[in-house]
């Protein structure tokens, strides 16, 4: 098994564990090592899970191969941890639940570094790119297309055709309609409606959703 290692130890974080052991129970994959996060307070600090041995410099800093899933739910500062990680041992595999339908795997174009939650569901002929969490119960219709950095909460709906870019974030039960485009750095509010594209850099809240400066 490949040595596997979580950026971030909270929530998430110990979400993506549980979700490497529902992996490894059904195929052997990962031998998960511990945690890494940059708060000072918590290295040294266990949890049912691991313990965190260090943080972004220690990872920069490592002489052994290892795998890294980066789970923390702000894009921007899973852009940010990303770029900052320049370890040419450090590689980053998609971590996909086994509970994920995909209705045609050999149509979906994967980069790195994605998480898809437990029970999402993956449509055909969709594009992710690289750093994206799909954060359980979520469902990404037919040829949608995905940037990188993206944070989607559980129980969302990206219908088909939908065109979004990067560091987007959607609140839990957020929508898209159909063959909208969400460019970057854009928030959708929880049970908020998209029913026309965004512009950049808004919170968009309600049904239907309307912008709001930041």
């Amino acid at each position: 098994m490949k040595e596997i290692a979580i950026i971030g130890a909270g929530g998430f974080g110990r979400e993506v564990a549980c979700m490497i052991r529902q992996i490894n129970a059904e195929f052997p994959t990962w031998d998960l090592v511990g945690f890494y996060d940059d708060d000072p307070q918590l290295l040294g600090t266990a949890n049912p899970y691991g313990t965190v041995l260090g943080n972004i410099d220690c990872l920069n800093n490592l002489d052994r191969p290892l795998s890294v899933v980066i789970a923390i739910g702000s894009p921007t500062a899973v852009s940010g941890i990303s770029s900052r990680i320049n370890n040419p041992l450090i590689d980053y595999p998609n971590i996909i639940a086994p509970s994920v339908i995909f209705l045609d795997k050999d149509s979906v174009r994967l980069g790195k570094g994605n998480i898809i939650g437990t029970n999402s569901t993956v449509s055909c002929n969709v594009s992710i790119g690289d750093f994206n969490a799909f954060n359980g119960y979520v469902f990404i219709g037919h040829d949608v297309s995905v940037g990188n950095c993206n944070v989607i909460m559980p129980s969302c709906n990206v219908s088909g055709g939908v065109r979004m870019g990067c560091r987007n974030f959607m609140g839990v039960k957020a929508v898209v309609l159909q063959y909208l485009s969400i460019g970057n750095d854009t928030r959708i509010g929880a049970a908020s409606v998209v029913m026309r594209n965004t512009k950049d850099g808004l919170l968009y809240l309600g049904n239907p959703a309307k912008g709001i400066e930041l």
